[in-house]
Formats: structure tokens, C-alpha cells, sequence
């Protein structure tokens, strides 16, 4: 049976962006970072940032309205759990994925004319910059898999490996799940050059440096280091279009030993492709970001391995976000 929409549930439907970009700009002026450490009037604020002190002004007040920070006596300050969320030192940061996504909200804003195109929207930096926009990214792909990496790992203990290859292994937080979970094994990390001095930093802070390799490049066009008999795909194939997927897998398969393993993380979606809901929405994210990314059914990603010489093509785990698993072996 259709949803009866009712005229309220539109207008809150519509409205959810003012609070959103109200929350996006404070986390990329840092604002929750300066007022933890000392609480400010939004003059002092403002001419510590340089920005419009009218604008300060605004905002902090309707920071303030949405209980993000609090206001006495003309001075702003932020209140304990917010700075355990907001702040660049919180013991639960979570600003990267902010800051990612009001980096997706400058390209989502663009959908009619993406849809009427079919071309991604432009790519708009924040005024942090390129590089704190890449960091923003690697980093927010951490918040979204360090709380659940070392659980998904361990449903895959029926996978016995020497060498993981990890691609695209952004900050190395699954790198760091898996060695952890197979003391005896090594790892060689796959990532952009610019993205490998994060990796490494990580790594070294689990201990892990010793039995790591980082090896730079760019699956698209490089090959992909050869030895390895566990290959882990996360968070990759809904940026390709089925033809790079292809590509790619023809690739992870030249590179993997001889009854090597490759396991896939990403959204799964159903025949119908309208559930989950958050992979429908995904793709849209997909849509205004990428040339022909998009989520996908088990059944396409099946047909595309096998087509790349995989068997055994298996779905170990399905959710509703980016934690369901395909299993996919090489036998010649």
C-alpha cells in the first residue's frame, strides 16, 4: 500500500537541509574546535576566524537554537557531548564525515541538471582546501568503519590467509582489523600517493608497520601488486560502472595466487533496486559524483565476476548500509 504523504511531512522533508548546512559550516570553519577551548563572544570569534561578524553572529545563534552550543552572557561554548562529537580532538570525532558530507551537499544541489545531463555535477571544494577535503574523505571513510571493521572481520574467520592485498586501503583500518585478527599474516596497502602518508601514520599507531607494505598507485590505470592470496574490495565498486568493476576484477584476478580469495564490501541491493533505502539514496550520491557509479544486485555482481573468471561466487552477509560481503575464488 502507497504512503499517504501529508502536507507537514513534505515541508519537514524539504526543511532538513537549513539545519544541515548550518552544522556543515561550523564544522568547516572549526568552529566547536576554537569555542571548546575557550569560550568566545562572536566578536572575539569572528575576529579570530576573519570572517563577517554579522554572519558570526547568525550563526552561532542558530547554533545555539539547535542546542549545538550554548550562550551566556554574549559568550558561545559547547557543551561536553557535542565536543566529543565536533571537535578535532573529541574522543568520538566524527567532523570528517561532516565535512564529507557537506562536500557531497555541494554536488547533490546540482541533481536536476545532473539528471537532466547525465554528468556528474562539478567537483566544488569547501574552503578548508583540496587536500583538507581528500583528509575529510579518508577520514570519514574511518568514522564509518572503525566501529564495525574488527566484527565484520571476525565473521569471515572461516578465511585462512598469508598476504592480504587491501585497495584502496584509504586510512588502513580494515588492514589493521584483518592483521589483527590473523597475527601470523602480512599486508601490502594499495592506495593513491597522496593517501598512503595517512595510511602509514595509522598503521604505525597499531604497531602494526612491520607488516605492512604500502605500495602507491591507482587501480585504474596501474597494476595491482601480485602475491597475495586475499584480496579485500571495500567501498569500491559503487564508483565504478559495471564496465570498471569488470576491469578491475579481471585485474584482483591476474593479481591473486592460485585458489587466492577476494572479498567484496558494498551495498547489495535487491531485484528491485529500491531496497535498502540508504543504497537507493547511495546511488543517487553516486549519480552527482561519479561517471557511472551506482549500487548494485547481487545477481549483477555475481555475473561480472564470473565473467572475470571467478567461481564460487557467494554472499556471505547482506545489511541495509555497506557491510554486506561477496566471496569470490580464483581456481585455474
Amino acid at each position: 500500500m502507497a504512503k499517504e504523504w501529508t502536507t507537514e511531512e513534505i515541508m519537514a522533508a524539504t526543511g532538513g537541509y537549513q539545519s544541515a548546512c548550518v552544522l556543515f559550516a561550523a564544522a568547516d570553519l572549526d568552529i566547536f574546535s576554537i569555542l571548546a577551548a575557550k569560550p568566545m563572544t562572536a566578536h572575539a570569534l569572528a575576529a579570530k576566524l576573519g570572517t563577517d561578524h554579522r554572519a558570526t553572529v547568525i550563526v552561532l545563534d542558530a547554533l545555539a537554537a539547535m542546542e549545538l552550543l550554548t550562550k551566556r552572557s554574549a559568550k558561545y561554548d559547547v557543551p561536553r557531548t557535542v565536543a566529543e562529537l565536533l571537535t578535532e580532538k573529541g574522543a568520538k570525532c566524527v567532523l570528517p564525515m561532516v565535512r564529507h558530507r557537506a562536500n557531497c551537499l555541494r554536488r547533490w544541489v546540482h541533481l536536476p541538471q545532473v539528471t537532466e545531463c547525465g554528468k556528474p555535477a562539478e567537483d566544488l571544494l569547501s574552503i578548508r582546501g583540496e587536500a583538507a577535503d581528500q583528509a575529510a574523505f579518508i577520514g570519514a571513510m574511518k568514522n564509518f568503519s572503525s566501529s564495525i571493521a574488527a566484527e565484520i572481520v571476525s565473521e569471515l574467520h572461516q578465511l585462512s590467509f598469508r598476504h592480504l592485498l587491501d585497495i584502496g586501503g584509504a586510512s588502513g583500518t580494515w588492514t589493521i582489523a584483518f592483521l589483527q585478527a590473523a597475527p601470523e599474516a602480512n599486508a601490502t596497502l594499495f592506495d593513491l600517493p597522496d593517501v598512503i602518508p595517512m595510511a602509514r601514520k595509522s598503521i604505525a599507531q597499531a604497531g602494526l608497520s612491520d607488516r605492512v607494505t604500502f605500495v602507491k598507485g591507482d587501480f585504474y590505470t596501474d597494476d595491482l601488486p601480485a602475491g597475495s592470496d586475499l584480496v579485500w574490495l571495500s567501498a569500491i565498486a559503487h564508483q565504478n560502472s559495471r564496465e570498471q568493476n569488470r576491469a578491475l576484477f579481471a585485474k584482483i584476478y591476474g593479481a591473486l595466487e592460485e585458489e587466492g580469495v577476494l572479498v567484496l564490501r558494498d551495498v547489495i541491493m535487491d531485484q528491485s533496486r529500491t531496497q535498502p533505502k540508504t543504497g537507493a539514496m547511495f546511488a543517487v550520491n553516486m549519480l552527482v559524483a561519479t561517471e557511472g557509479g551506482g549500487t548494485y544486485t547481487f545477481e549483477e555482481f555475481h555475473s561480472d565476476l564470473m565473467d572475470t573468471g571467478f567461481t564460487d561466487v557467494t554472499l556471505l552477509r547482506q545489511d541495509e548500509f555497506m557491510n554486506s560481503l561477496i566471496r569470490a575464488t580464483k581456481l585455474l
